[in-house]
């Protein structure tokens, strides 16, 4: 299938597209059509094959999709079913990184890596991360044959757990932590993309879910939890998603619109609200981003918000489709509580978001609350909230006792490659 820009200037095959990661015109690639399928499996490999197969046809990497799947999606995503029956969370944590985009990362990681020994050279990956992207792209492209990522996070804006996963991995993963938010290290990245120079220098591409490869496959643990959920209860669940860079709600979107059974789509935002605002106030507002406790959806200017404006480009359209509310830290605290007071269940305070929309919104109705992170990971603000220090799972226990190596630098692309 052919990927086209949301800027309307770029086109080009879904192989190439996942290589230049950034349209030419600075877009962000888009499927040129969605085809409505059928879904008649429990098996999540089996489903994913038929959410991502009409992307592939034709492509040069169609032949290489059942291996993709089998290699990326080696770990499992269960709904966890709340005391009311009717809620369920989707915990996406399982994976390797202890993070919803393992998924994602470890689909483009393995897609990339076959490309380039179909067609030989290299790559250059550039990350801009706010938590969890970096150290599963980090996990998911380490020791790639070909590829050399250098991933960028903002300094004091991520857990001190969450850096350590970021800046463990050496061999040919750098790591830099940038003297600026999030937003400047996104800039940072997307501006090494716009200099032609550089872009053609160093081969760069981007494993952010700017690319392509890593929103597709983001869009199978919504159909396959929408079957699950569907095909126990007899009803459309309606999914409520912690949003920061909006590609994880854009990745369900995409999974609505092929036809997987779910009713609404509800967008769980911290104090870093620009979908919340453009809804109420129907004009789009790019914002510096603010820092919360639920770190990871501290961006005041999403990439992801020129796909949902793609899919839905009129507001009328956008508020059909598109709900969303905002949560503070304090009501992070007070959802993380009563949770583990009500279910003996911990959360992460991504998941709380979520969590604290379906409490005062939608209690009740037949739900899938995303819980994008191991509660782990975010020890000291589940401490503050109750008490407790959540275990950490093997797969991060391991990963923690190795040496950090990582470069402090200033904003500015150039910086990169000092």
């Amino acid at each position: 299938m052919v990927m086209i820009s949301t800027r309307g200037k770029d086109k080009d095959t879904l192989s190439n597209a996942i290589l230049k990661g950034l349209a030419l015109d600075g877009g962000l690639y888009v499927p040129q059509s969605f085809t409505k399928v059928n879904f008649n499996s429990n098996d999540y490999k089996t489903l994913a094959k038929e959410a991502l197969s009409q992307f592939f046809k034709g492509d040069e990497l169609e032949d290489e999709l059942d291996s993709l799947i089998e290699k990326a999606f080696n770990f499992t995503s269960p709904l966890h079913f709340l005391k009311d029956g009717k809620a369920a969370t989707l915990e996406l944590f399982h994976g390797p990184t202890a993070a919803f985009k393992d998924f994602g990362a470890r689909f483009l990681a393995f897609s990339t890596e076959a490309l380039l020994k179909k067609r030989g050279g290299h790559l250059t990956i550039l990350v801009a991360t706010s938590g969890d992207t970096g150290s599963a792209v980090a996990s998911a492209f380490y020791k790639r044959e070909g590829i050399r990522v250098k991933i960028l996070f903002p300094k004091g804006g991520i857990s001190p757990r969450q850096k350590k996963l970021l800046t463990i991995w050496g061999e040919n993963i750098e790591s830099y932590e940038v003297n600026g938010t999030f937003d400047d290290c996104q800039k940072m990245v997307k501006d090494a993309f716009n200099d032609k120079d550089y872009k053609e220098k160093y081969a760069l591409s981007s494993a952010n879910s700017i690319n392509i490869a890593r929103l597709l496959p983001q869009m199978t643990y919504y159909v396959y939890s929408s079957v699950l959920y569907f095909n126990k209860t007899g009803v459309k669940p309606l999914f409520i998603i912690p949003s920061g860079n909006v590609g994880n709600a854009t990745a369900a979107y995409y999974a609505l619109t092929i036809g997987a059974p779910i009713d609404k789509i509800v967008l769980a935002q911290n104090a870093n609200r620009p979908v919340v605002d453009y809804i109420r106030d129907g004009v789009y507002t790019p914002r510096g981003s603010i820092k919360t406790l639920a770190n990871a959806m501290d961006v005041g200017a999403p990439s992801n918000i020129e796909r949902l404006f793609n899919l839905y480009p009129t507001l009328d359209e956008f508020k059909a489709h598109v709900d969303a509310y905002s949560v503070t830290d304090d009501e992070i605290l007070r959802a993380i509580k009563s949770t583990y007071e009500s279910e003996n269940y911990i959360i992460c305070p991504h998941t709380a978001c979520a969590k604290k929309v379906y409490d005062d919104h939608f209690k009740g109705k037949n739900a899938v609350i995303v819980s994008t992170a191991d509660p782990a990971k975010f020890e000291n603000v589940i401490d503050k909230a109750i008490g407790v220090k959540p275990d950490l799972p093997h797969s991060l226990d391991e990963l923690l006792k190795r040496d950090e190596v990582y470069k402090n630098i200033e904003k500015g692309y150039k910086n990169l490659f000092l």
